[in-house]
């Protein structure tokens, strides 16, 4: 029985010598596609064919999901913000973003924003004093805190306000150090105090940085914050003249509202420094393979990539990255997406300068041209040039965040 079988391994039959013909002659591509035409049409799916289907499904849905834990881990969260719904972001941060980022998003000038996040707090209290409590839970221990700014809206003085001989007041913010000393000297901290109109209208400004870094290094420091108003003359001003916008009573965008100015230690991410064997299939460190596709599927693409890439030289393409497909839309205010770019193309010798080569770029490609050393390939077409983004959305606590990106964009490509 053995011998029997070892003989039929041995001798190839007819119909053996047919397909080894046939594979010989015509294109594997062709072979393939007649052969999965054939089965196709002479077979109903089979138990197997619909386990391999939906095995495909969940593991393109396992990469999905890897994919965007991965890009959520670029922006330096763990998960997406839950959707914030209609709400509207306070106009400050809408102005402070087109202030230092263009309709894509991307950094006007890097110098502009002090530190890298800059995050706004409704107030929690919502009290008929001028009495304000800010929740910080969802600031990192790990952020500098660079800048907080009490922002308050003042209100015209009624009408039926007594205006006598004041044309100016004595404003000014106290850290709340015991709730139950409030009026007290030693229940408070002065942070900022000065003049202002008592006919004026609009935002008022204050500085309370040594209360927020108080409150980040020790959580139970945060009573809030509490305003006085005073004439010149260190008397109370009448409420009815001197007004300040609260949370309960008047338009949500003239709330009072923290500003906190912050960085969180994040450096520019470094490019991958190691270069890649051009005939290897890119891979993504963390995310599952996808399934394989029939060979001639690839073949195919791979030669027209590859006839593509030799007529091309290194040159920048788009590359827009789009959040409401992503799912994101429901928590980022702008932008809507970017174009991030890529680099694509060949780097063959002689390198111009139109190619933005480095010395050793052009070291690399004159031994690969003289093939002086066995296995040197030539430069690869990379970004030379990246560009920071921001980001203005709603976190889950519904306050509203700017951050800024580093290196999100390509703005230039070279060889390298």
């Amino acid at each position: 029985m053995l011998e029997n079988k070892t003989q039929m391994l041995q001798e190839p039959t007819t119909r053996t010598m047919r397909h080894y013909f046939i594979s010989e002659m015509l294109p594997v591509a062709i072979i393939t596609a007649i052969v999965t035409l054939v089965s196709v049409a002479a077979a109903r799916p089979s138990l197997n064919y619909l386990e391999s289907h939906f095995s495909t499904e969940n593991e393109s849905e396992e990469v999905r999901s890897a994919a965007i834990k991965r890009l959520l881990e670029v922006f330096g969260m763990e998960d997406a913000p839950l959707l914030r719904g209609d709400k509207q972001p306070p106009q400050y941060m809408v102005d402070l973003y087109n202030t230092v980022a263009d309709v894509d998003g991307v950094t006007k000038d890097p110098y502009i924003l002090e530190g890298n996040t800059v995050r706004s707090f409704f107030d929690k209290l919502h009290s008929e004093q001028i009495e304000f409590l800010f929740n910080l839970s969802m600031v990192s221990r790990s952020e500098k805190v660079l800048t907080a700014e009490l922002h308050l809206f003042k209100l015209r003085p009624q009408a039926s306000a007594t205006f006598n001989s004041y044309h100016f007041c004595q404003v000014s913010v106290y850290q709340l150090l015991d709730s139950s000393k409030m009026n007290i000297t030693q229940g408070k901290k002065l942070l900022s105090s000065r003049l202002i109109p008592v006919h004026s209208t609009g935002w008022e400004v204050f500085t309370i940085t040594q209360a927020v870094r108080s409150w980040m290094a020790v959580e139970g420091n945060n009573l809030g914050l509490l305003v006085t108003v005073q004439t010149l003359g260190g008397s109370q001003m009448d409420k009815k003249v001197v007004r300040f916008s609260s949370g309960r009573n008047h338009h949500k965008s003239k709330q009072p509202m923290l500003v906190l100015f912050t960085d969180d230690g994040r450096r520019a991410a470094a490019l991958d420094n190691t270069v890649k064997d051009p005939n290897e299939s890119p891979a993504v460190p963390g995310l599952p393979n996808l399934p394989n596709a029939p060979d001639f599927h690839r073949s195919t693409r791979s030669l027209d990539y590859d006839e593509d890439e030799e007529k091309m030289t290194c040159q920048r393409m788009p590359l827009y990255v789009d959040f409401e497909e992503i799912g994101w839309s429901g928590w980022i205010v702008s932008p809507r997406g970017y174009n991030a770019y890529h680099c694509k193309g060949s780097c063959p010798f002689p390198l111009g300068q139109n190619m933005r080569p480095t010395n050793h770029a052009t070291v690399q490609s004159i031994i690969n041209a003289l093939k002086l050393t066995k296995g040197i390939e030539t430069p690869c077409c990379v970004p030379d040039k990246l560009f920071s983004i921001n980001l203005l959305y709603f976190d889950d606590d519904e306050n509203v965040v700017l951050k800024q990106y580093d290196d999100m964009v390509a703005g230039s490509c070279g060889c390298h």
